[in-house]
């Protein structure tokens, strides 16, 4: 039985005591009933998913104008979650890497037109024509390092990277979309390569300390992480157990330090928040790069695939969506064309939160007028 979903409002923007004239009044009242349509729907998602804890945050025209936390971050101990319980968000952390590689585009310290093989000397033949832009997007082509059971290789994570080296290319680079982590695994070492520092080192100078990120850290079930969410999951674990269908479990998830720029970080919502801001206001990259890491891939073919630059692509023509999904738990949705963004963070293997952001999303969106007939 999931324990009784606690709730704590941490900020609501909403300056109605400042307002001085009708339209405003009317925005402000908007927001304000977009934010309790809100509030209600997240308690009954979570009561219907059975998620034992969360954090949403919803940014309008710059602005968070929503902000809560609700439910437990550890169910068997009755510790609630709080704006600084941190959640891991996995792959989402693959924008993070994005924006890094823009950054350094933008610098002139990476040509994302240039073959990897640029920055890494120690790239097989056949990975050596795959341009930067291709890892970024998921059209490189290469085989995965990590397989069903974890890293492949059968030993380390430098066993892993041998493993994966050794393999054929999945498929002509640039022929089709296929995620996986080596690309990003790359990246990280073109990122250490050219800024002389590891790749958590440069995120935590360059945008976590730039946009005010203190709490925002990086690893997995394996490390010892200060207000970390416990993470769970009610999958079936195959044992004799009459509730085994039903019950609660821990989820234990393994990130490889080699593999962090994939899906290392774990976060909160308000720092993310800060984050996205940030990043749409010019402080990280400026206005072109930010189109250009928008933009999706193209293939040989001229189509595009489904990733930009370290991002999901939801919808490519206006309005835009594009995303950070993590773990089947965690995830952000930004719609540039909008000024809208959400975020929502769980601890519930397969909450799959992507999937219900839209929904928030309709609730501040203007009404649409009644057609006439």
């Amino acid at each position: 039985m999931l324990p009784r979903i606690l709730r704590v409002t941490v900020t609501v923007i909403v300056a109605t005591v400042l307002i001085s004239c009708p339209c405003e009044a009317l925005a402000a009242t908007k927001v304000q009933e977009a934010n309790r349509l809100t509030t209600q729907f997240v308690r009954q998602t979570m009561a219907e998913q059975r998620i034992p804890g969360l954090q949403v945050a919803v940014i309008k025209d710059g602005q968070v104008v929503l902000s809560e936390c609700h439910g437990f971050a550890n169910v068997e101990n009755r510790v609630p979650v709080t704006p600084d319980t941190l959640f891991p968000i996995n792959s989402a952390t693959k924008s993070f890497t994005g924006v890094a590689v823009m950054q350094l585009a933008q610098g002139g310290l990476v040509d994302l037109e240039a073959p990897a093989s640029r920055y890494l000397d120690d790239l097989p033949a056949a990975w050596r024509g795959i341009r930067v832009h291709q890892l970024l997007g998921h059209t490189s082509g290469l085989p995965d390092i990590v397989g069903p059971d974890g890293l492949i290789g059968g030993g380390t994570e430098r066993d892993a990277w041998t493993a994966v080296k050794a393999l054929p290319l999945d498929a002509p680079v640039g022929e089709r979309f296929a995620y996986n982590q080596t690309n990003f695994g790359l990246l990280a070492q073109i990122i250490v390569k050219q800024t002389k520092m590891p790749y958590e080192r440069y995120l935590a100078d360059h945008q976590f300390a730039v946009v005010g990120m203190p709490l925002t850290t990086f690893g997995d079930s394996y490390d010892l992480v200060p207000n970390a969410a416990t993470i769970y999951s009610h999958s079936p674990r195959g044992t004799l157990a009459p509730n085994d269908n039903a019950r609660m479990s821990r989820w234990i998830y393994d990130m490889p330090y080699s593999l962090w720029a994939g899906g290392g970080i774990q976060t909160t919502a308000t720092e993310l928040s800060r984050w996205l801001i940030a990043l749409s206001n010019g402080r990280l990259i400026n206005q072109d790069h930010l189109q250009r890491m928008w933009t999706p891939e193209k293939l040989n073919n001229g189509t595009e695939g489904a990733w930009a630059a370290g991002w999901s692509v939801l919808q490519a023509a206006p309005p835009r969506q594009v995303a950070g999904i993590g773990g089947a738990r965690a995830a952000f949705v930004v719609y540039p064309d909008e000024g809208l963004a959400i975020v929502l963070l769980t601890n519930l293997a397969g909450a799959n939160p992507q999937r219900f952001i839209p929904r928030i999303a309709e609730f501040y969106r203007p009404a649409q007028p009644t057609p006439k007939h």
